[in-house]
């Protein structure tokens, strides 16, 4: 399988909403989300759902993603095969996170830290197990290592079994690609990879 890895601009969005629209979630997954969760302070989140009028929460959850993808704040990877987007992985500076995320976990650490936060995967369920998502974070770690970034994070939850729908990605995914374990928070390891 030829796997082709592409960083997520406003010009990919068709692709982006065509792959969580049509692929992602094929399986029955639990999770119904555009990733956008991640990206919104406590504040946004407010701002952005209790003010939503007529669009239901997914409508909402899209609208957010689209300005999350045309703003720029929204950062990842998607994969792809024969041209149609079968994977994503969100990655971003920890500085683009917010310091009171809407969500229990903050990746936030300040601009002169350097760090790059892996906080998702989400990879069609035909392609699961074939490689997409080392692909994704090996595309990642490059990409940072050449931006002058110091350090890259994973924050893989805490199993002691295997889990189909584990958006975090697993330890051994990780692991795999140079990470170790340098905590434990809240039933997650902070997986740390240092880039000079």
């Amino acid at each position: 399988m030829n796997i082709t890895i592409k960083p997520l601009a406003p010009d990919l969005a068709v692709d982006y909403f065509d792959f969580f629209e049509n692929r992602a979630f094929t399986d029955d997954s639990p999770y119904r989300c555009y990733c956008q969760m991640f990206q919104l302070s406590k504040e946004q989140f407010k701002s952005t759902f209790e003010n939503a009028g007529d669009l239901d929460a997914g409508q909402m959850s899209r609208k957010a993603a689209e300005q999350q993808i045309e703003s720029n704040s929204l950062r990842g990877y998607l994969a792809f095969v024969d041209g149609l987007a079968i994977g994503w992985c969100n990655v971003n500076d920890k500085a683009n996170y917010p310091i009171d995320p809407c969500i229990g976990t903050s990746f936030y650490a300040p601009t002169e830290k350097r760090e790059k936060a892996v906080v998702c995967f989400e990879i069609a369920p035909g392609f699961r197990g074939q490689g997409v998502a080392t692909a994704l974070l090996l595309q990642a770690i490059d990409d940072a290592k050449a931006e002058g970034y110091l350090a890259i994070e994973g924050f893989p939850t805490i199993r002691d079994e295997r889990f189909e729908w584990d958006y975090t990605g697993p330890v051994r995914l990780y692991e795999k690609t140079g990470f170790k374990a340098v905590a434990e928070k809240d039933g997650y390891i902070v997986m740390r990879k240092e880039l000079q």
